[in-house]
């Protein structure tokens, strides 16, 4: 049926396509059904979205059909827009995708936010950061973005993650204070930085099946499985921060609903708990607590 769907329309032009794609993909739950329809038909016919509303009456070609078509099925088979496009936005950033790296979500802004907020920019100091997990570098390279005068080094124990990573930072201008080191977690860092910052996996395996299927089925499973509990890397960042964070530096970690209290029983009982100065709670923009920091 998708493969032919788009040829229900008789001489569509680029809105009465978006028009009609949109009520299929709401039909079938799809939230951002408007939004998708655009981008697809946007990338099928190679234009931009100013291109998209100036000509909007315009019929579209065979040759753009065409392409739209493969696209339109992946979508009703529930792929994500951004895997279809190998592309997401993040912090207003552009980032390139892999199968190897997580689709970044607008929730983990929040860490962006919070860093930004703790330690303002620098005019005299650089600062040296560290991203655990980068995947796609999205958090490191869009504080790089804000902070001209830092560097920063991002781990993952994707090879693959890595290489994607560094593609992204010298699409941004970035590479010249950007590193990308493979390890896993803090095995083969060396030094001490500033900041820590982290988003590591944190759902618990056996909820892993009942994630949606643009989730379940196209995000990398090591960057989701956060063992039995969800919460296992935190403790793996808690032993590990105190060695690598410089005095008054802060670790700041992403986490999923209702983890808050079982991350802070791991973090009092652990090596960063014990000369933990202070700490910050931040939630995101649906009101659920997202982000934990803690200073040293």
């Amino acid at each position: 049926m998708s493969q032919n769907l788009i040829d229900e329309l008789a001489q569509p032009t680029l809105h009465s396509m978006q028009h009609f794609l949109s009520q299929k993909f709401e039909a079938l739950g799809i939230e951002t059904a408007a939004l998708d329809a655009r981008l697809l038909i946007q990338h099928a016919a190679a234009i931009n979205h100013a291109a998209f509303i100036r000509d909007a009456s315009r019929l579209m070609s065979p040759a753009e059909l065409e392409m739209l078509r493969p696209l339109v099925a992946r979508r009703i088979a529930r792929e994500p827009i951004s895997r279809i496009l190998d592309k997401a936005e993040f912090w207003s950033l552009p980032f390139n995708l892999s199968a190897d790296t997580l689709d970044p979500r607008p929730d983990t802004e929040t860490l962006v936010e919070l860093a930004l907020e703790l330690l303002p920019p620098k005019t005299t100091q650089t600062l040296k950061l560290l991203d655990l997990g980068t995947g796609s570098g999205c958090i490191l390279l869009s504080l790089l973005s804000e902070w001209p005068a830092a560097s920063g080094v991002g781990v993952d124990i994707s090879a693959s993650a890595l290489a994607m990573a560094d593609q992204n930072a010298r699409n941004l201008g970035l590479e010249g204070r950007a590193a990308f080191v493979k390890s896993n977690w803090f095995e083969t860092v060396s030094g001490q930085f500033e900041l820590i910052v982290s988003n590591p996996p944190y759902i618990p395996t056996a909820e892993i099946e009942t994630l949606s299927a643009e989730v379940a089925k196209y995000d990398p499973l090591a960057a989701l499985d956060g063992g039995p509990s969800g919460i296992e890397p935190y403790k793996l960042l808690f032993e590990g921060a105190p060695q690598h964070l410089a005095p008054g530096g802060w670790l700041i970690v992403e986490y999923g609903y209702g983890q808050l209290e079982d991350i802070c029983k791991l973090l009092e009982a652990s090596p960063l708990g014990r000369i933990m100065k202070q700490r910050e709670v931040r939630a995101d923009l649906a009101g659920i607590d997202r982000c934990l920091a803690v200073q040293i």
